[in-house]
């Protein structure tokens, strides 16, 4: 299997599918899931002729569970040694949730050439934690919740996670367990401790400076009925930081769309990206 090994000796995973000489789209996944969470969208994307790449974070999927570097900045210096060993040029970052927040901290800092557009799927930028700046936010209370959910009882705590994440515990919604499970899937095959430490990295970095400054062209897509990360505050905000960000939100659609509406959300990225 193919790994990139960082400065701190973390090996990180990554699938690299189709031609080399292909305009590459790089995916980046959500907490606490995996590279695999992509499937849809990278067979999608391998399709029409692009160069798909997806890793999985460390200390999430078949990556290193690393004891350190669980902070937003380690995530984009892993995502910098991933791009840089691949010489990625002229590519699409594409996040969802955790990951749209490492798209943004990333395109913002990125060398000259290497991105060409970005997307933030259910992003969690500018920021979910209320505080001063973001009184609609998510109270720290809710955060504490899921660590201790993690530390103590993160299988169950995970399967029921799914509920919400999918929407799934909306009235008249088609439950598919086999989602359900695959979601858990990924999040087991990861580390508790990781997964505890990165709890912070989502909810309580701050975006808003990465998002000011992104100069590439930028979609931000969001569902409105997103019940983990709220559209409100994050999505329809964060297109209005983003200097000429497009938005398309989308009515009933939960935090995990990209599975549970890929047909939709696939076409939508394909009209974005050919733009």
């Amino acid at each position: 299997m193919p790994f990139i090994t960082t400065t701190d000796g973390t090996e990180i995973f990554y699938k690299d599918w189709g031609a080399k000489d292909a305009q590459p789209i790089v995916f980046h996944h959500g907490w606490p899931l995996s590279s695999d969470d992509w499937d849809a969208q990278m067979m999608f994307f391998l399709a029409k002729g692009y160069r798909v790449i997806a890793h999985d974070r460390r200390g999430h999927g078949r990556s290193t569970q690393a004891a350190t570097g669980h902070d937003m900045n380690t995530y984009v210096a892993d995502v910098t040694a991933l791009t840089d060993a691949l010489d990625l040029k002229n590519a699409i970052h594409i996040g969802h949730s955790t990951g749209g927040g490492e798209v943004a901290r990333y395109v913002a800092q990125a060398k000259p050439g290497r991105v060409a557009k970005a997307v933030l799927v259910s992003a969690v930028s500018p920021i979910m934690l209320r505080g001063e700046s973001n009184p609609d936010g998510v109270p720290m209370e809710v955060f504490d919740g899921i660590r201790e959910q993690v530390a103590t009882n993160r299988s169950q705590f995970f399967y029921d996670f799914t509920l919400p994440f999918f929407g799934y515990n909306r009235e008249g919604a088609q439950v598919k367990e086999a989602v359900r499970l695959n979601w858990w899937r990924q999040g087991m095959n990861g580390g508790a401790l990781a997964h505890y430490l990165g709890i912070a990295a989502f909810s309580e970095t701050d975006f808003t400076a990465d998002l000011k400054a992104i100069t590439v062209p930028t979609l931000v897509m969001h569902g409105e009925d997103d019940q983990i990360v709220p559209f409100e505050t994050t999505g329809k905000l964060a297109a209005q930081i983003v200097p000429g960000a497009q938005l398309k939100a989308y009515p009933g659609y939960p935090h995990g769309m990209p599975v549970t509406h890929a047909d939709v959300i696939n076409a939508d990225l394909l009209a974005f990206i050919q733009q």
